[in-house]
C-alpha cells in the first residue's frame, strides 16, 4: 500500500497522518505537492487537517483549484480511497466530492477536545472496524468552522443512502443531525471532522483512531 497526503500551503497535520500511517501502521506514505498531478502511483490520499491558503473566502474554497484536486476527482471516481480530516472534510466538500457544507460553529468558538462518537453507518470500510463495542469511540476535535450543515433533502439523501458515518454524541458545534463524518455513495471517500490520526499513538492518548487508518490497508 501507497499512502500520499496532500499538502497545501497552511496545511499543519500532514506529519501527524504520516506518522500514523507510516509510523505506526507501517505504510508507506508521501507528501504530495498540492501542485502535483499525478497520482497513480498512491492507493488511497488523505487531504489533512490545517489551514489550507489561509482559509481565505472560506475553508477549502481555494484548495479546491489545486492541480492536484483536479486529478483526486479521478483518482475518487476509479474507486480509489479517499480520506478528508477537518479540513480535508472541508475541501472533499467545497470539491463537490461530498454534499453539504462545514460553517462556523455554532458558539462561534474554536473548540479543542476529545469528543464522543457513534458510529452510525458501518456500510464503509472505513467504520468496519468499529463492529464491536457498540460502535462507538472518542477523538479529538479541534476547528472554528466544523458545523456541518445541509439541505432537507440533502439530509434525506444522506441517511437512505446509509451515508451518515459518524455522528458526536455531545455534538459540540451545532452540526445538523449530529453529523460528524459522511462518505460518498460509493463508500470509498470518507470526511470527517475529528482526528483519527490523533488517536492512533499509544504514547500520545487513546488509539480509537487507528482502527479507521487501517482501513486503508484493505
Amino acid at each position: 500500500m501507497s499512502i500520499g497526503v496532500i499538502v497545501f500551503p497552511g496545511s499543519n497535520c500532514d506529519r501527524d497522518v504520516q506518522w500514523a500511517t507510516e509510523g505506526c501502521l507501517g505504510l508507506s506514505t508521501r507528501r504530495v505537492w498540492h501542485e502535483e498531478t499525478d497520482l497513480s502511483s498512491f492507493d488511497a490520499i488523505v487531504l489533512p487537517g490545517g489551514f489550507s491558503y489561509g482559509d481565505y473566502l472560506r475553508c477549502g474554497a481555494i484548495a479546491r483549484f489545486a492541480p492536484a484536486l483536479q486529478s483526486l476527482i479521478d483518482f475518487a471516481a476509479r474507486g480509489g480511497r479517499v480520506l478528508g480530516i477537518c479540513n480535508g472534510f472541508q475541501v472533499l466538500t467545497e470539491l463537490g466530492l461530498l454534499p453539504g457544507a462545514l460553517t462556523r460553529n455554532r458558539d462561534l468558538h474554536f473548540i479543542c477536545e476529545d469528543t464522543p462518537l457513534k458510529v452510525v453507518s458501518q456500510r464503509s470500510a472505513w467504520m468496519q472496524g468499529y463492529s464491536d463495542g457498540g460502535g462507538t469511540l472518542t477523538l479529538p476535535i479541534a476547528h472554528g468552522e466544523g458545523r456541518y450543515q445541509c439541505s432537507d433533502d440533502t439530509l434525506k439523501q444522506l441517511q437512505d443512502e446509509d451515508a451518515i458515518a459518524l455522528s458526536y454524541g455531545n455534538n459540540p458545534n451545532g452540526s445538523v443531525a449530529d453529523i460528524a463524518g459522511i462518505t460518498n455513495p460509493s463508500g470509498n471517500v470518507l470526511g470527517l471532522m475529528p482526528h483519527p490520526e490523533r488517536a492512533c499513538d499509544p504514547a500520545t492518548g487513546g488509539t480509537d483512531g487507528r482502527r479507521m487508518l487501517e482501513a486503508l490497508l484493505g
